[in-house]
C-alpha cells in the first residue's frame, strides 16, 4: 500500500508536491464500511485540486468518537480499500478524535467535508482559511450511510436469529 504514509512521510511528500505547484486537498473520516456515498464524496473532493490526502481515523480514534463497538472494519483494511480508489492519492492514519494536528502538518490548500457539517464546525477550517486556503462542503448522498447499512444488517440478522429460535421451538 504505497499510498498509506506515516505523518512524517506525508509531510515530506506534501512539501515536495507544493514546491511543484500542486494544490493539496485534504479530507478525513472513519470510512467504516466504505459505500457509494463515500466513493462519490471522495471523487468530488479530488476534483477540487491536484492531490487528495485522506486522513483516516485509526481504530483507537473511531472508538473514541463512535463507541467501543466500532469500527466494524479494522484500520489497515479501511486504509487498503481507500488506497484502492483512483481518486485517493494518499492515506494517513491519525489517533486523535479529530484531524486538527494532521491538518496543521499538511497545510492543505483545500479542506473538504460533507455538507452535513456547518462550516463553523469543520475542524481546521479557520487554520486553512487563515493560510489562504478554502473550505468546500460536498453534498451528502441521501439514504446512504454506514449507520443505515449497520442498521439494515442488524435488522436482517435479527430476523434470521428470530426465525432460528422459532424453528428450534418446533
Amino acid at each position: 500500500m504505497e499510498k498509506l504514509l506515516t505523518n512524517s512521510e506525508i509531510a515530506g511528500e506534501i512539501s515536495r508536491l507544493k514546491k511543484a505547484g500542486k494544490r493539496i486537498v485534504f479530507t478525513n473520516g472513519c470510512f467504516d464500511i466504505l459505500h457509494a456515498g463515500h466513493v462519490r464524496y471522495l471523487a468530488d473532493a479530488r476534483t477540487e485540486g491536484d492531490v487528495l490526502v485522506v486522513g483516516l481515523n485509526s481504530d483507537k480514534s473511531v472508538r473514541l468518537i463512535k463507541g467501543e463497538k466500532r469500527p466494524i472494519v479494522p484500520q489497515i483494511q479501511r486504509a487498503e480499500v481507500l488506497s484502492g480508489l483512483s481518486c485517493v492519492d494518499y492515506v494517513v492514519l491519525f489517533d486523535e478524535p479529530d484531524p486538527l494536528n494532521l491538518i496543521k502538518d499538511i497545510g492543505p490548500d483545500i479542506l473538504v467535508k460533507g455538507g452535513d457539517w456547518a462550516e463553523d464546525d469543520i475542524i481546521g477550517a479557520d487554520f486553512v482559511k487563515a493560510a489562504g486556503g478554502r473550505v468546500v462542503r460536498i453534498s451528502v448522498v441521501p439514504g446512504i450511510s454506514t449507520s443505515l447499512i449497520i442498521k439494515r444488517i442488524l435488522e436482517i440478522s435479527g430476523n434470521q436469529v428470530k426465525r432460528q429460535i422459532d424453528i428450534s421451538k418446533n
